[in-house]
């Protein structure tokens, strides 16, 4: 354990993590789906009245298994069976401590540094946004901070005048852009002399299209006037590097397209019935936005004399809201997560999109993230399901449920392990690609796990003691894992 002096900061490995700690599972006492909630109801409401207070998701807590290991406040065993009061994160492979910077890459022992890294906590409020590059993590909280951390450690901080911090988007190497709840978005510059230090450069809309807009309110109220402020949160931002545009969504209806060069918005699009949650940058020119009402658009983007963006299909209309997306662009695949749970995946070719869904979590799942074949889903369950899609045929499996937070996983960040990106095609050939993952939650922490895209499905690791038990004649029953928490893709396009 580590005290930072002067600032509250503790940083806290697995074996004396509080919110570590082994923890009983409730039974579910009611129906806790319904159908989509009203905006004002589902996003706009208090923490305490949106999430339930148990924990749903089933694990069977029986298992036991060679590769599992069991782990205290005192001690680690490499090897021998779980306990059957241990929690699912004690009990998954996933539950092995090393440091996250490691100098070499353990090729022969993959399974030993997967798991739980250690815990960012500082008293400060809840944990809504993060961005990560290279060994800096960026946070941003609801006390309007926004903190940088340095491999773990607390490295510098900067703090807007207004505004929960909903949104953050490191571009290049010197500029962040936050979105706040107060419908602006703030630029702030990286001085190089002091690297640590963060000035505000700028807000969105500037001060110049504001005072024009004012001077000549008709001008900015025809037809083809474009509406630079939002009038409500800002909830996401999305970047396309390559082109220099800044997305950003806002709870008004409303996407909004910033060119970065001179910061003007450059289109304002009307585009759901409801509060948009989430807006990516894709692949082929498209972008993809998610609402409370349901849907998840797709947008086609022409930049010819003027960019403009033409709405060319819907790809899913529920009654549940949809609260999160994440875009793999080699893969052309597109997920959105729902209030209901459910993640939904699409795979574009030959200009269709064919998907299917994958069900691992009880409750709103919050927040999508992408590293490689992986997918992280964090949920109001305080849970985080690591799903592998298998590239021969575009299958999902969940690899393990990552728990130990104690409060809704709100935001998640991937950055590849160093020293995996030294060795970067190496790993990639063979599969076995290594992530750092940091993970923000309304409990007020970041946790920081390492997981690797060469980890053994619960599937294939049950196989070598079912194959042993058919080989004595024993037949052991169907896994909980599978059943309890429907761990599975269904084929939409048949």
């Amino acid at each position: 354990m580590r005290n930072e002096a002067g600032g509250g900061t503790m940083v806290v490995d697995l074996q004396t993590d509080p919110y570590n700690n082994n923890h009983h599972r409730h039974e579910i006492t009611g129906n806790v789906h319904k159908p989509r909630a009203k905006f004002g109801d589902f996003l706009k409401a208090d923490h305490d009245g949106i999430f339930p207070p148990v924990d749903p998701i089933v694990i069977n807590t029986n298992l036991t298994h060679q590769r599992f290991s069991s782990v205290s406040a005192s001690t680690m065993s490499s090897s021998g069976p779980a306990s059957g009061d241990g929690s699912p994160c004690v009990m998954s492979p996933w539950a092995r401590v090393s440091p996250p910077w490691a100098t070499e890459f353990n090729e022969d022992n993959l399974l030993e540094t997967n798991g739980l890294i250690g815990s960012i906590v500082r008293e400060e409020g809840h944990i809504y946004s993060l961005a990560a590059s290279g060994d800096l993590l960026y946070t941003g909280s609801d006390s309007k901070n926004i903190r940088v951390w340095k491999n773990l450690k607390d490295y510098a901080g900067f703090k807007a005048s207004s505004g929960l911090i909903k949104a953050i988007v490191i571009f290049g190497e010197d500029r962040v852009f936050t979105g706040h709840q107060d419908g602006k978005i703030r630029i702030w510059k990286v001085s190089k002399r002091k690297p640590g230090k963060h000035k505000r450069i700028g807000t969105l809309p500037t001060f110049k299209s504001l005072v024009k807009s004012s001077v000549n309110p008709k001008h900015y109220r025809g037809k083809n006037s474009v509406k630079t402020k939002h009038h409500d949160a800002v909830s996401s931002l999305s970047m396309d590097v390559e082109l220099g545009l800044l997305y950003s969504s806002s709870w008004d209806r409303t996407i909004k397209v910033w060119r970065v060069s001179d910061s003007k918005c450059l289109e304002s699009i009307q585009a759901h019935e409801d509060a948009i949650n989430s807006v990516m940058t894709g692949f082929d020119d498209l972008v993809f936005t998610g609402s409370a009402d349901g849907t998840v658009k797709v947008w086609k983007r022409e930049m010819q004399v003027k960019t403009r963006h033409t709405l060319v299909q819907v790809l899913l209309k529920q009654e549940n809201a949809v609260t999160a997306l994440a875009v793999r662009p080699k893969y052309s695949m597109v997920y959105s997560g729902s209030s209901d749970g459910v993640v939904n995946y699409w795979q574009r070719t030959k200009r269709v999109f064919v998907g299917g869904i994958l069900k691992g979590h009880k409750s709103a799942v919050l927040c999508l993230a992408v590293a490689g074949n992986l997918l992280l889903s964090g949920s109001a369950d305080k849970n985080i399901c690591v799903w592998r899609r298998d590239p021969a045929d575009g299958s999902h499996d969940c690899l393990s449920v990552l728990t130990g937070h104690m409060g809704p996983v709100k935001c998640l960040a991937v950055e590849e392990e160093r020293a995996c990106r030294v060795k970067g095609a190496k790993a990639s050939m063979e599969g076995d690609r290594k992530w750092v993952i940091y993970s923000g939650s309304l409990d007020k922490s970041v946790k920081v796990w390492r997981v690797s895209e060469k980890m053994a499905t619960w599937r294939e690791m049950e196989e070598e003691p079912a194959a042993a038990a058919a080989s004595s004649g024993w037949k052991r029953s169907p896994s909980l894992h599978e059943e309890s928490c429907g761990w599975s893709s269904h084929d939409l396009g048949k």
